[in-house]
């Protein structure tokens, strides 16, 4: 066998662990989120600790704290995975003027379905949490303003498409009230639309309150 193969295959076989301790790091992170956020639905924020989250997930209690460090850790990693899942990051920092502004309007409506429709569990533990840990509920409020300013980046980036007399911090106010969980409620929760019904009627809503006709 050519020496050089053999000299390399070490580096490619510490490669092939390395992926794999990688893949096993990340399946155990899963488990924990996905423990924990069961366990914050069934007995609350306040009354699941670290432990409990530990014999769920099956691990230990110092690998918990080594991956999130507190409960609040794995809080934020329960909203960063929602949030990933929705894609709605992604199309609110995507500010490219050059697009279409209705594909762009349509991808908003899109991953605002999907925020809403995955999340009403991670509300209703972000709500119990605020309620009772002051500093979940300062990550809450700094996560509420944060979507706020990019919702207005979002409106600044549709300037030139605005329908005529409408400045871009109004646009962003429509987007704001017109893409809220509450409104996802009424409709889809409480009065039976179905998701493409509540799709269909924002984006139509959102294109005629803010678009060029």
């Amino acid at each position: 066998m050519n020496i050089c193969i053999l000299q390399h295959m070490p580096n490619v076989n510490l490669q092939n662990k390395l992926t794999y301790r990688q893949k096993q790091a990340q399946a155990t992170r899963n488990m924990i989120v996905v423990a924990a956020q069961a366990l914050f639905l069934e007995q609350g924020y306040i009354c699941t600790t670290i432990e409990i989250i530990a014999e769920r997930a099956g691990v230990a209690i110092s690998t918990v704290y080594a991956i999130f460090g507190s409960k609040r850790g794995i809080l934020r990693a329960i909203r960063d995975s929602w949030h990933e899942r929705s894609h709605i990051r992604e199309v609110l920092t995507n500010t490219n003027q050059a697009a279409d502004p209705r594909d762009r309007l349509e991808q908003l409506v899109q991953a605002t379905r999907k925020q809403w429709e995955m999340g009403a569990e991670v509300n209703a533990i972000y709500t119990g949490a605020a309620a009772a840990d002051p500093r979940a509920a300062a990550e809450l409020t700094q996560g509420m303003v944060g979507r706020r300013e990019d919702l207005q980046s979002f409106a600044r980036s549709l300037e030139p498409h605005l329908r005529p007399g409408l400045d871009v911090a109004h646009a962003a106010s429509i987007l704001q009230a017109l893409c809220m969980p509450e409104v996802f409620d009424e409709l889809v929760r409480r009065s039976g639309w179905s998701m493409d019904e509540y799709q269909k009627w924002l984006s139509q809503t959102l294109e005629n309150a803010i678009l060029k006709i």
